[in-house]
This record gives C-alpha cells, sequence and structure tokens, in this order.
C-alpha cells in the first residue's frame, strides 16, 4: 500500500498540474490524453530536438527558448518528468566544492524561487536552510572551506555552534558534533513540479513537448547530426540534445556514431514516514550528516531521509524497455546503516511510523562530476546528463550554461570541468563503470581532502616503465586514465602510513618531495612524463604551417629545429590549449600537450583544419615514452649516452634533435623541462623505453641520478611562476592576463584566432591578471595548506581566487598562484589591472576562514637568488619553458 500511495501522490499531483499544463498547451496536444496517446504528429523538422523531459531536458528547452530559439522539439519516452527527476528529494544545496558547481546551484536557486510567479504553476518553493554537520575536525575544515567560498560569491552562509544547531533544529541529537554550517538561503522544491514549470513556460514560448515518444537512434552524416529516428517517425534537425539520464549512455551508443557518455545508475533510497504527532515545521532547515552519510529533509509533516551508503547497488540498464522508472524494489537491510544513522540523529523518531522505502536510480559519473557539453566526434550532438544526485540543484545553472554553449558557442563561464571531453573512450567502458560508481557513490559523503585518488578502474593506461618504477617504490597517481608518479617512497620508510595520510595540514609526504627537488636542483632527476598528449601534423605542400598559424597565437614559421611555446586560444583570446611544437621538418610539426587535452585538443582542431587529404594529422601519445631529465647534470648524463656536444652552443634553450642514446636512434630530445629548470625532454620509440630508462640511470649513477615524481615538479613549476593549463589557465584567461605576450606575435603577418581580442586588451588593458603570492607569516608545520581556490583579499577586500599553490622548498614558504581582479567600490563593476594596482595593495589569502599575509609578485623569485643575471632575463627565461 506504501508503495501505492506514494504513486498515486505523485499522480495526483501530476494530474493537478496537467489539467492546467494542458489547458495552456492545447495546441500540442488533445484534451482526452489518454483516449489518443498521440494527437499531433510530429514535425518532420526541427532547428533542435531535445531527448528527455526531467529537469535537464526542460531546463535546456526553457533557457533556449528564453535566448530566441524557437524552433525546438522536447521528446519524451514516458511522461514529462517521471524518471529520476519525479523521485528526487528536492533539495536545493549551494554548498558544493568546485565552483562552477556552486554557481549553477546558487543560480538555480534564483531561477526556481520566481518560476511560480512565471508560470503559474505551484512548484513547492520553501526556502528553509540548510545545516551540514561536522562530527570531526577535519570535516569541520572541509565545512570552513565551502564557507569561504561562499562568502565571497555573496552567498549567505555561516559556521555556527553545536548549540545553534540545536536552537535551529530542536530534533537534532548535538552532542558528538563538533561545529557545522548552516546556509539559510538554501531551499526545497517539488523537482517534478518545477520540470513541469520549466516545460509550460518553454512552450509558451513555442517548443514543441511530445510525450511517450521514444528516439532509436540519431542519424549522422559526415561528422554532423542531420536529424533523429523515433518510434513515430524521423526529424530532421541541425542539433540533438542527450538529457536521458540513465539512459544517456545507451543512447549515446545508439547512433551511427557512437557518442561515448560515462555514467551508470546506481539504486538510491530514502525513506518517507507518516506526519509527527506535531507535524514538523515547513520552515525547518534540512540537515546533511555527510559523517552519518545522511541527508534529513522535512516531508508534509513527517520527514524524508536518505543517504549515501558504503556499498552501493549498480543498476543495470541494458535495454531501454521500462519507459519510466517504477519504484525498485525495497531493501530494509541495505538501508539499515543509514536508518540507524537516522535514529542516532533523531532519536525522537523511534515511535514514529515509516510510510516506505524508496529506491530510485540515480546515474553517477566517473568523477562525481556532471557531464555537459558538444560530443567531440559528432558535431551538433550536445549531452547534459549524470548529475551525482544533486539534479534540482544543478538543474537550472546546467540549462543555462549548455543553452549559451549552443547559441553562442561558448557558455559564460569556464565549464571545462563538467565538459564531456575530459572523458576519453577507455572512460565508457561498462565494466570500469560499474565498478568505478560503486566508488563515487560513496565518496559523495567521504572527506574529500587535499589530492586524494580514486582506487578502481586504475592501472589502465601505464608507461613501459610502470613495473621499474613501481619496484623502485614509485606512489601512483591517476590523470585522464593515465597513471603517473606522485613521488618516490625511498626504501625503509613505512609504505602503509604515507599512502593513509589524508589530511588539510602538512602531509607525510613533505621530506620525501623535498629530496627530490633538491636533487633536481643539485644533480639531476628523472620523471616519467609519457602521459603528455603527442600529436603529428604534416603536409605535403605548406597546408600544415599555414594552418597552424591560423590556430596558434605564436609565430611557427621558425627554423627546422626550433621548439615554439605557444597558446591554441578562442576567438576571446582565452587559452583553449597551451602546448609546445617542435618543428621537425619543413613540413611536419610535433605537438606536446597536457595529459587531460587528448580529446579536447584533437576535437578542437580537427574541426578547424581544412579538410584537406594532403594534411594529416596523427595521435601518437602512445607512440612515444617521454622522460624528463631536470638538473644541471642532465647535460653530462646525456652527451655521455650521445656522444655528441650537448653544450649550449651547439644545444640552445628550446631546441629539438633526432639522437640516439645508447643503442637506441631516433630518439627527439628537446631542450625544455616544463619547470623552468635546466634539462632535458626524451620522446622515446616506446619499444626503446626501458633501454634508454635503464642506460639514463646507470650512466647518472655517479651524478647522484634518481627518480622523482610529479610533486616535485609542481613544486619547482609554481616557485618558477609557470602557469599550467587546466589549473591557471582556461578558456577565458589570456596571454595578456598572465604575462606571456612575448608567446604571441600579432605582427606575424597573417591573422590568428584571437588577434582581435588579444589587440584591443593590449590597448585598453587587462581586467585581471596572473600573480604569484608567498604566504609570509604562515607555519608549515602548525597552519592548514592552501590548495587551490582561496579566496585572496587586498587591502580586506575580496580580489580574486587562487588556481594553484605549493610548499617552495628554496624560499621555504608556501606559494599561491591566482588571478587579481579590481572591482570599483561603489559600483562593483570590473576595472582595468595596473601593475601599480597590483603592486600597491596589501594581500591576505583566506584559507578555510583563516586569513594570511602574502606578498605579491609579477615576476619569478629566482631573481632575488641570483644576482648573476638580469631581471630581465630571468622574466624571459622563467616563462619561456611552459
Amino acid at each position: 500500500a506504501g508503495g501505492m500511495f506514494l504513486r498515486l501522490l505523485s499522480d495526483v499531483r501530476w494530474r493537478a498540474v496537467n489539467r492546467k499544463w494542458r489547458g495552456m498547451t492545447c495546441s500540442q496536444r488533445s484534451t482526452s490524453s489518454t483516449a489518443e496517446p498521440h494527437p499531433v504528429s510530429l514535425p518532420a523538422k526541427a532547428q533542435v530536438v531535445i531527448c528527455g523531459g526531467g529537469i535537464m531536458g526542460t531546463s535546456v528547452a526553457y533557457h533556449l527558448s528564453k535566448m530566441g530559439w524557437k524552433d525546438i522539439v522536447l521528446l519524451e519516452q514516458g511522461r514529462l518528468a517521471a524518471g529520476t527527476t519525479r523521485f528526487c528529494a528536492g533539495i536545493v544545496s549551494t554548498a558544493r566544492h568546485v565552483s562552477i558547481e556552486l554557481k549553477m546551484a546558487d543560480y538555480s536557486n534564483k531561477l526556481y524561487q520566481q518560476l511560480e510567479q512565471e508560470t503559474g504553476v505551484k512548484t513547492g518553493y520553501m526556502k528553509t536552510g540548510s545545516i551540514s554537520l561536522a562530527q570531526t575536525q577535519d570535516r569541520l575544515i572541509s565545512l570552513k572551506r565551502i564557507a569561504s567560498s561562499l562568502n565571497v560569491m555573496g552567498i549567505p552562509c555561516e559556521i555556527i555552534t553545536p548549540k545553534q544547531v540545536a536552537q535551529l533544529h530542536p530534533l537534532i541529537n548535538i552532542h558528538d558534533l563538533v561545529g557545522a554550517m548552516y546556509v539559510p538561503e538554501d531551499a526545497l522544491v517539488s523537482s517534478a513540479n518545477v520540470s513541469l514549470a520549466l516545460a509550460t513556460a518553454a512552450s509558451r514560448n513555442g517548443v514543441q513537448i511530445h510525450e511517450r515518444t521514444s528516439v532509436s537512434h540519431v542519424s549522422v552524416q559526415k561528422g554532423r547530426v542531420t536529424g533523429v529516428e523515433t518510434d513515430r517517425g524521423q526529424i530532421q534537425c541541425q542539433y540533438f540534445v542527450n538529457c536521458a539520464g540513465q539512459w544517456a549512455y545507451e543512447l549515446g551508443h545508439s547512433g551511427e556514431e557512437p557518442v561515448n557518455i560515462p555514467l551508470h545508475a546506481c539504486e538510491h533510497f530514502y525513506l518517507l514516514t507518516h506526519p509527527l504527532k506535531e507535524p514538523l515545521a515547513s520552515s525547518l532547515p534540512t540537515i546533511v550528516d555527510p559523517d552519518g552519510r545522511i541527508y534529513i529533509r522535512n516531508w508534509q509533516g513527517g520527514i524524508l531521509s536518505g543517504g549515501f551508503e558504503k556499498n552501493p547497488k549498480p543498476l543495470f540498464t541494458e535495454g531501454r524497455n521500462q519507459l519510466e522508472i517504477q519504484n525498485l524494489q525495497e531493501d530494509w537491510d541495505h538501508f539499515e546503516p543509514l536508518l540507524s544513522a537516522l535514529l542516532r540523529r533523531m532519536p525522537d523518531l523511534e515511535a514514529l511510523q515509516i510510510m516506505q522505502l524508496v529506491n530510485c536510480p540515480e546515474s553517477f559519473t566517473p568523477d562525481m562530476r556532471c557531464i555537459m557539453g558538444e560530443s567531440p566526434t559528432v558535431r551538433g550532438y550536445f549531452v547534459l546528463a549524470g548529475m551525482n544526485s544533486a539534479g534540482i540543484s544543478y538543474g537550472g545553472g546546467a540549462g543555462k550554461y549548455l543553452a549559451e554553449w549552443m547559441v553562442n558557442g561558448y557558455p559564460s563561464e569556464n565549464v571545462w570541468p563538467l565538459d564531456l571531453k575530459r572523458f576519453g573512450t577507455l572512460q565508457s567502458s561498462r565494466t570500469f563503470l560499474r565498478h568505478r560508481v560503486m566508488e563515487v557513490m560513496p565518496l559523495m559523503c567521504d572527506l574529500k581532502v587535499p589530492r586524494w585518488d580514486f582506487q578502481t578502474g586504475r592501472q589502465l593506461r601505464t608507461s613501459p616503465l610502470y613495473d621499474r618504477l613501481d619496484a623502485q617504490g614509485a606512489r601512483w597517481m591517476e590523470k585522464h586514465g593515465f597513471e603517473r608518479v606522485k613521488y618516490f617512497v625511498p626504501p625503509g620508510k613505512d609504505l602503509l602510513d604515507l599512502d593513509q595520510s589524508k589530511t588539510f595540514y602538512k602531509p607525510d609526504w613533505f621530506d620525501i618531495v623535498g629530496s627530490e627537488v633538491k636533487c633536481c636542483k643539485e644533480a639531476v632527476c628523472v620523471i616519467d612524463m609519457s602521459s603528455f598528449t603527442k600529436f603529428e601534423i604534416s603536409s605535403t605542400g605548406d597546408q600544415a604551417l599555414e594552418s597552424l598559424q591560423y590556430l596558434f597565437s605564436n609565430d611557427l614559421d621558425v627554423p627546422v629545429g626550433h621548439v615554439v611555446h605557444t597558446g591554441m586560444l578562442n576567438e576571446k583570446g582565452g587559452y583553449e590549449n597551451d602546448c609546445s611544437i617542435a618543428r621537425l621538418s619543413k613540413r611536419s610539426f610535433f605537438m606536446i600537450s597536457p595529459t587531460d587535452q587528448q580529446v579536447h585538443c584533437w576535437a578542437w582542431l580537427k574541426n578547424r583544419l581544412p579538410d584537406d587529404s594532403n594534411l594529416t594529422m596523427e595521435d601518437v601519445t602512445w607512440k612515444y615514452t617521454a622522460l624528463n631529465l631536470i638538473g644541471p647534470r642532465a647535460v653530462d648524463v646525456l652527451s655521455e649516452l650521445s656522444y655528441a656536444p650537448i653544450t649550449p652552443e651547439h644545444f640552445p634553450s628550446l631546441f629539438c634533435k633526432e639522437m640516439s642514446v645508447g643503442y637506441a636512434n631516433g630518439i627527439r630530445v628537446m631542450s625544455i623541462t616544463h619547470t623552468g629548470e635546466p634539462g632535458f625532454m626524451l620522446y622515446i620509440p616506446i619499444e626503446y623505453a626501458l633501454h634508454v630508462y635503464n642506460e639514463v640511470m646507470n650512466m647518472g649513477q655517479k651524478y647522484g641520478i634518481r627518480n622523482a615524481g610529479y610533486y616535485a615538479l609542481r613544486s619547482l613549476r609554481i616557485e618558477k611562476f609557470f602557469a599550467f593549463w587546466g589549473q591557471d589557465l582556461d578558456a577565458f584567461t589570456t596571454p595578456m592576463e598572465c604575462g606571456r605576450e612575448f608567446q604571441v606575435k600579432l605582427d606575424k603577418g597573417m591573422q590568428f584566432v584571437g588577434q582581435e581580442a588579444l589587440l584591443e586588451q593590449k590597448q585598453n588593458g587587462v581586467y585581471k591578471r596572473f600573480t604569484m603570492f608567498i604566504l609570509e607569516d604562515h607555519d608549515t608545520d602548525m597552519d592548514l595548506w592552501p590548495w587551490w581556490g582561496e579566496p585572496i583579499f587586498r587591502n580586506g577586500r575580496y580580489v580574486g581566487k587562487t588556481t594553484s599553490s605549493a610548499y617552495s622548498y628554496t624560499l621555504e614558504r608556501h606559494v599561491c598562484l591566482g588571478f587579481v581582479q579590481h572591482f570599483d567600490e561603489k559600483t562593483g563593476e570590473e576595472l582595468v589591472v595596473t601593475t601599480d594596482f597590483i603592486n600597491q595593495g596589501e594581500y591576505e589569502i583566506d584559507i578555510a576562514g583563516q586569513r594570511f599575509q602574502a606578498k605579491a609578485k609579477l615576476y619569478p623569485f629566482s631573481s632575488l637568488f641570483t644576482h648573476r643575471r638580469r631581471k630581465d632575463e630571468v622574466e624571459l627565461s622563467g616563462y619561456q619553458r611552459e
């Protein structure tokens, strides 16, 4: 009966709204919807077809129609809002770690607040606020980090004591709490009704909505969407939007050209109770208890409480035969740990009658962030799915960004952390997804400490040296599915300790990384950097040079053997990619990009290179193992192995030569280390990798050679003020804003993408400047460490956030890199940021609510140590190599 009750309730609610809905859109739908399921035939063509009528599909339709696109058809295989959206707990929460998610949730909250007024559809919007509880000091630090982000974004939020929790919510047991975070503007909604309200507004704007219509596949010609096949005929279209929720994966694979959408559904449980004797006030705040893995909200005088158990049950969605999600099996044994956490948190509930346990599917992604954007393989195929149980919080904002992306070609914020192109094909194996979501779902509640790594789906892409490095104590992290070394544990260290160390303070690897950095500075280290994305672009004539000159901002018409560091910019002058390109011959180029650029950069170039059979681009990432030899003795090791003179006269910096090393030939050696330290990158054909590595290690013994990892690399590059793409640089930062004007040749004699935007910035100045901060009164041993995303204050006013940070073993201080903006004190409008503005301020960095004084610099620090070289020379050499 319980199951019956919920279904009836939602059906009753649906019909009540539906009556209005039918009245408003009678043009699209017959009044007797039961007798004639398809009164209106589908149009033969449309500009956009959206598949999926949940919160995502309706939000995209709503925002597209607001932006003036009217020729839109929304198809839903069952009824609107009858999938995951219908069972969603309806909590709108802005407490998010990732700033783009925070912005989406904030926008959603503001949108839902005025939706009822705009559409006349009751959405059940209720501003109750939310309280996130902390049972440990570490959890409280994590909440404080979120709170300082919310505060600078103008979202009210405070850290409160357990006593204040009891005042706000009298039924909560507070004896095991150390504190909490209160966000008064958070809200509750009925998610199905929000979805209907969005659909109502969209349909008034001309969007056609057809229920009980399922999409069987998407037609593609020459890499573009041309139409969709449905069970009711074909529709020609230019754009297709996949908002199919848990079915998005199958739908992606059902097309003529498969689109990989890595998500997988798990069962998600929550219980509903009958009203309490004294029904709960509807304004009581929602409780999130991450250490107990549960959330609690009021529901019609009773409560609704669910959570994220440690042993989730993945769902099998093969075969899209179930049109609407039926309530899945109740499983009380499975829910038991969450139920006991609930009773610990609210002991008075013992006597309460439980109405039912709801089990509904939720889609999760491999990295706990949602998926949006255009497919890298099919133009015009957009995706918005995989909400990791935050669909109602992100619905409004995500729909808005995707609509902007479709209409303008790019969204109004940097959405790279959510972009579909951050995944490769390797993340779409079913087995991988099933294992990963079983890890991801419990992680929703686990403590996010700096630099944690996923444990499932590992050792997928590895360098040929993996076993050799592993045997020498390598500790691994994963980037784009590729295993990379963090650092090497010296023999005799307690390994277990290091793997378990999760802290916001000084980590256990501090001294290990310190000794690797020292070795890079004084002798020579080897870092395996095979994960870098490597493309070769060549042509029969000048096509390669001409195309690259147009797509890159630096001048690539350099003598053969030279390496150029350059940005691949968009029309606004922002970095789509930041790479090094070596000219191998008159007609061929070798391009090195960051690891996570593999899919994005390939798609960007493929869509913009002329369709010319004489021009070829090849992804050779897997063909080469890359070894980075860093340090003053790298020259000695290499010259002994290659019998070739490698002195600066014969081998200047930013140079590339094919050489033999040991017995192996055809090795591309570049005088560049991506850190600002002296040394060489060796790109070794994969079959020689082991030989060359062994030779380098044997020859290097007398020079004190050792292995090093990416943590040492990060410390080196940050103290040298090097920006990295994906952390510091993104599609919204230009070379002018980060001191890289010299990597742009505005006068190279031909136009390039982004040139106009850069000329304008050169003339009018920039609105943000990339700045280096050295923390002054920060105690490395005792204080919380900066990580990234910390607010920066200038003279007590918020001016920006840090983008990356590391401990500099040279300066014996923490260094943070970040962007500084200048807002008018009265109007809040953005003003030009000048060098004087940067240099004349007093700065503080806010780490979890505590502010530390910092010194701001616009050039790297090395000049303070080496008076031998002139400052401007240092500036140049400091920037040049990545």
